[in-house]
């Protein structure tokens, strides 16, 4: 996630943190939705197992790909990781053949970056595939230091990468099966989130397909970790939603909804607060597709002692608890991608409230 100044005091959770529940402003699922069979859903989610997740991160996040850092060699090799992974599970890129990059020329950074990619890929909708759900998630980091010590990048934002590669494989089995999506689906592997949140940035200038047609942007950033205020066995069944009721109370519902009926996670809104000292919610990619005017929920563990850090390595990931994560951001699209109507905009915000 991209570094900002941090408030003392900011790990601090207040008792007011999860007062948005799912007693409030609830809706029934929809229709569509109900008449799925729960056992198949349940299934394909099932697909998403802390095992596979564990196998991609060892090396997604190893000295290997030397902490990813913007334009650098170890990024290029990351996207390529990427590009192999979903070529192996056969799902096709957006631009068609064997491009999976949308590539941003060094002119669109600052500061001497150099050229850099953000990695795609995609699964065409059965019955409205001109309706995009997009899943996002940086994949990278900060690189090296001046010692040679890589940053790995484990949590930030390896754990949302690989969390991506295993979300599509259960698409693409559902896919398969011929059993949806209904929309279509768009794996978004943004770069330079670290830098300036340039590749969502760029995406959103140049996007692939119309933002007008974009349902939502689901975007994980950091779901591998446990944070200071849940460390206690009765707290630790957790995620923090950012951004999830700012533009459409609809998208706010589903979310609640299918966690009661599906996760049951602790869904936490402290950071989701406009007074909130962080500013979580214009800190990671979903910002630039909420600019927009587009629904984004933003999937977060909070900061630990080993953000930005060369510590945030792969053996303190919490397995388990990321595969549920990720069970909910793969229900969440389920439901958003299957509905019988797109879901509704029923607030608009000024840009940087």
């Amino acid at each position: 996630m991209k570094s900002t100044l941090i408030i003392a005091g900011a790990f601090i959770v207040s008792c007011c943190g999860t007062s948005q529940n799912s007693s409030e402003n609830t809706s029934k699922l929809d229709s569509t939705s109900e008449k799925n069979d729960k056992t198949t859903v349940v299934a394909y989610a099932q697909s998403i197992t802390s095992k596979e997740l564990k196998e991609h991160l060892y090396i997604f996040a190893s000295d290997d790909f030397e902490g990813r850092d913007t334009g650098e060699p170890g990024q290029k090799k990351a996207a390529e990781y990427l590009k192999e992974q979903y070529k192996k599970m056969k799902i096709p890129s957006p631009m068609g053949g064997d491009d999976y990059y949308q590539e941003i020329p060094e002119n669109y950074f600052r500061g001497g970056i150099k050229s850099s990619e953000n990695v795609l890929a995609y699964i065409k909708g059965t019955e409205k595939p001109d309706e995009i759900v997009v899943l996002s998630a940086h994949y990278d980091h900060v690189g090296v230091d001046a010692n040679g010590n890589v940053y790995n990048g484990a949590d930030d934002d390896g754990s949302g990468t690989v969390s991506l590669l295993e979300i599509a494989e259960a698409f693409k089995k559902a896919k398969d099966d011929g059993v949806g999506p209904k929309r279509s689906i768009l794996f978004l592997h943004v770069t330079g989130e670290e830098k300036g949140l340039y590749g969502s940035r760029y995406y959103t200038e140049n996007p692939v397909f119309p933002l007008e047609n974009t349902v939502t942007d689901l975007n994980i950033d950091m779901i591998g970790r446990i944070d200071q205020a849940h460390e206690e066995k009765d707290k630790n069944n957790y995620v923090y939603l950012i951004g999830s009721d700012r533009l459409s109370t609809e998208l706010h519902n589903i979310s609640e909804e299918v966690n009661s009926k599906y996760t049951k996670l602790d869904l936490d809104y402290t950071y989701n607060a406009k007074n909130d000292p962080n500013r979580f919610y214009f800190r990671s990619d979903h910002y630039n597709f909420a600019k927009h005017n587009i629904p984004i929920i933003f999937y977060f563990n909070g900061v630990h002692m080993d953000y930005h850090k060369i510590t945030d390595t792969p053996d303190k990931i919490e397995y388990d608890l990321m595969a549920k994560r990720a069970q909910l951001v793969f229900y969440t699209a389920w439901e958003v991608a299957n509905r019988a109507k797109k879901v509704v905009v029923d607030k608009i915000e000024k840009e940087g409230e």
